[in-house]
């Protein structure tokens, strides 16, 4: 039988301001990844997703982002090395704190948005995560974009790599992502997404946006928290691989 971790981006709401349904999306994935207060989320809130987490034994990874909560932490920034690893520590060690109070425990890290994608390729910065994570836990897998050059880089640094794909997401020909500006960046079909991400398991391969095959290698699939039919992707997810007799499990226990 195949397995798959299924992930989301959760914890995203601040004060009176709800992004996505945590407690829905709980009930469907094996792993959360947690905003950790730059991108978004409110210490209250995200302590509220972490005990909802715990009570579902969902496990729960440090969602770190650029400090940049009016662009939803999806605008590039040019952080300096120390500026960087810092700011990582800290997200990861308030997020520590928070899912100790809820019962729970941080068990990886996935870098959100605009520093995912940049990491994926910019040594640099990559280093700057790496060597937080290091500071903090070196045991602490990390999460990121499959096939990209971050990859090996952390893995060279003696860090577990989760890699991931996107089941909401179109592909360019060399594997990056499509950019957000254009409006065939994110998908919406449930059905279609659901079939897309059952060849990625059984086959390795999804389609680019130009109709190619490109091979990916993931341990993990990722519906975003905040695209609108999240939660009818994440069922229509795990009801049509389970059909398929992939048993969805979580990558950290």
């Amino acid at each position: 039988m195949s397995t798959i971790d299924l992930n989301s981006d959760l914890g995203e709401s601040f004060g009176p301001w709800p992004m996505g349904d945590d407690a829905a999306m709980l009930d469907v994935v094996t792993s959360a990844n947690i905003a950790c207060g730059f991108h978004a989320g409110d210490p209250a809130g995200i302590l509220r997703s972490l005990k909802a987490a715990a009570e579902r034994g969902v496990t729960v990874g440090a969602h770190i982002g650029y400090r940049d909560l009016v662009g939803f932490g999806r605008r590039n920034m040019e952080p300096t090395d120390a500026e960087l690893t810092a700011d990582a520590i800290y997200q990861i060690g308030a997020l520590q704190g928070l899912a100790a109070a809820a019962g729970t425990r941080v068990a990886y890290v996935k870098p959100h948005g605009a520093l995912y994608n940049t990491i994926a390729h910019d040594a640099r910065q990559a280093a700057a995560v790496i060597a937080a994570i290091k500071a903090v836990d070196a045991n602490l897998p990390l999460m990121v974009l499959t096939n990209a050059p971050v990859v090996q880089q952390a893995r060279e640094a003696d860090l577990t790599v989760i890699c991931e794909a996107f089941a909401d997401r179109n592909y360019m020909p060399d594997g990056s992502l499509v950019s957000r500006t254009r409006q065939d960046a994110v998908l919406h079909d449930p059905a279609e997404i659901a079939q897309r991400m059952l060849r990625l398991v059984r086959e390795g391969r999804i389609t680019a946006i130009d109709g190619s095959d490109i091979e990916l290698d993931a341990q993990s699939i990722c519906v975003h928290g905040d695209t609108p039919a999240a939660v009818s992707i994440a069922r229509q997810l795990r009801v049509d691989l389970s059909a398929a007799g992939v048993a969805l499990t979580p990558f950290v226990v």
